[in-house]
C-alpha cells in the first residue's frame, strides 16, 4: 500500500483496534493467474499472530491460495472533504481514511476443535451480549454437517501496513474548519473521521 510518511500508522494498539472493529475484510490471492478477492469476517489472535476465518467450500479461491503471500484489506472509517471547506479556493477536494492491509500465508485449520473455537469466537464477537443465541444450543450433527461446507483457515501475519490520513498535510486552522463541516454533515463515517482527526 502507498503510504506517505506523514499518514502512516504505527500504532500497534490502535491498528489492532481497527481491525477488530472493521473485522468485515477483503480477502486476495492470486487464483487461476488473476487476482481474486472474497469478503470475509475476520478476528485477530490475542498474540497478533494469525488472523482466523473461513471459506464457502464452494469457493475455488481456496484451492490454490497456499505457498502464496496472501492480502487482507481492512477498510476502516473514511469520509469525502469538500474544497468549499477551506478558506481558499486555491485547493482540491480530498478523501480522509484509515486502512490496515495485512499480508501473510494461509495454513488450512485440521484440527476439529480448534475450528469450533475459531466458529465460536467469530459467532460471539458478532452476536448482542444479550442475544438469545448460542452456538453452543445448535445440534452437534447440524454442526458437523455445516462444518463439512466450508474451509477453515489462518492467515500467519508477515508484514503490517497501516494508513490514517485525517488532513496531516493542512494547517490546524483548516483541520479545525474540516472536523466543523464533517460534525455538522455527519453522513456515513463523518463523525468517526472528525473524532479521529480530533485526537490525532
Amino acid at each position: 500500500m502507498y503510504i506517505p510518511k506523514q499518514y502512516q500508522l504505527t500504532d500497534e494498539q490502535k491498528i489492532r483496534q481497527i481491525i477488530k472493529e472493521y473485522s468485515f475484510a477483503t480477502v486476495v490471492s492470486i487464483h487461476q493467474g488473476v487476482p481474486e478477492a472474497t469478503h470475509l469476517p475476520l478476528y485477530l489472535s490475542e498474540d497478533g499472530k494469525f488472523l482466523y476465518g473461513h471459506f464457502a467450500r464452494a469457493n475455488t479461491q481456496w484451492k490454490d491460495i497456499l505457498d502464496q503471500q496472501v492480502l487482507a484489506v481492512f477498510n476502516g472509517p473514511h469520509s469525502y472533504i469538500s474544497s468549499s471547506w477551506y478558506e481558499t479556493k486555491d485547493s482540491v477536494p480530498t478523501w480522509n481514511y484509515v486502512s490496515v492491509h495485512v499480508k501473510g500465508l494461509v495454513e488450512m485449520m485440521e484440527d476439529e476443535e480448534e475450528i469450533r473455537r475459531s466458529l465460536h469466537h467469530l459467532i460471539e464477537k458478532y452476536e448482542t451480549p444479550n442475544s438469545s443465541y448460542d452456538v453452543n444450543d445448535v445440534d452437534s450433527k447440524y454442526m458437523t454437517g455445516l462444518l463439512k461446507g466450508i474451509v477453515p483457515f489462518k492467515l500467519r501475519i508477515s508484514t503490517i501496513e497501516a494508513a490514517a490520513k485525517l488532513s496531516q498535510g493542512h494547517s490546524k486552522e483548516r483541520q479545525k474548519l474540516v472536523i466543523d463541516e464533517l460534525l455538522k454533515r455527519n453522513d456515513g463515517f463523518d463523525e468517526v473521521i472528525a473524532k479521529l482527526m480530533m485526537e490525532n
